[in-house]
């Protein structure tokens, strides 16, 4: 995680952009959200599209080399290319859900992930590379070991903060320690799952249809 999401209609959306400050449009739905696209990111009061895969204000040319659409909160203070961001420039990427996958039978089951409101404020860092012809924002979301009750879909989940968490990890005059309980494996709200179409797969298959359950939801708290 975090290697695709969707931003629906977010009936929370507007709820928390106005506890954060923050006046702006909201996204148009989309699907199945891939790196090295644009995503809003919000930041300092202000929302801005963003590329979703971090590239260094120091590094010599922008490509996917390397994975920089997470960033471990293990490390965010000792990698080169996050440590600089978490200290000074972190931002965070509201979502309405993600999808995981696991191997259910044969083949791996894609799984969509939300919660009540279907916001999801998730922690990320950002920077700006100034090597072309103009200054590319882009950034990187922010993934912890997953908490107990969601080790069962994956090891690792995104950082998602409270409203309260979001304030403080937005306030980029203050310092955050690595060893924050925000960046912990711990599990802060209650969280919806439900299997959908093996198609998302690709992620060229946007249709919203394929986000519909294929069974029950399981609602998951932490224990």
């Amino acid at each position: 995680m975090c290697g695709r999401f969707n931003i629906t209609d977010m009936p929370g959306l507007q709820g928390l952009l106005d506890y954060l400050g923050i006046d702006l449009t909201l996204p148009e739905p989309r699907y199945n959200i891939a790196p090295t696209e644009d995503i809003l990111l919000l930041r300092e009061r202000r929302g801005d599209p963003a590329r979703w895969w971090l590239v260094p204000s120091w590094a010599k040319e922008v490509n996917t080399r390397y994975s920089m659409f997470n960033a471990r909160a293990e490390s965010l203070d000792k990698s080169p290319a996050f440590r600089g961001p978490f200290r000074r420039q972190r931002g965070v990427v509201p979502i309405s859900s993600f999808i995981e996958w696991r191997q259910e039978g044969q083949g791996k089951q894609p799984w969509v992930i939300t919660n009540e409101e279907q916001i999801l404020a998730v922690a990320a860092l950002w920077d700006v590379w100034e090597g072309g012809d103009a200054p590319l924002l882009s950034c990187t979301l922010v993934t912890t070991e997953s908490a107990p009750e969601f080790r069962p879909w994956h090891h690792r989940m995104p950082v998602m903060l409270t409203r309260e968490e979001c304030l403080r990890w937005l306030d980029n005059r203050q310092a955050i320690d690595p060893g924050d309980m925000m960046l912990a494996p711990v599990l802060k709200q209650c969280l919806t799952l439900y299997p959908v179409d093996r198609t998302v797969g690709n992620a060229s298959n946007r249709a919203p249809e394929l986000f519909q359950p294929l069974s029950e939801p399981i609602t998951i708290s932490r224990e």
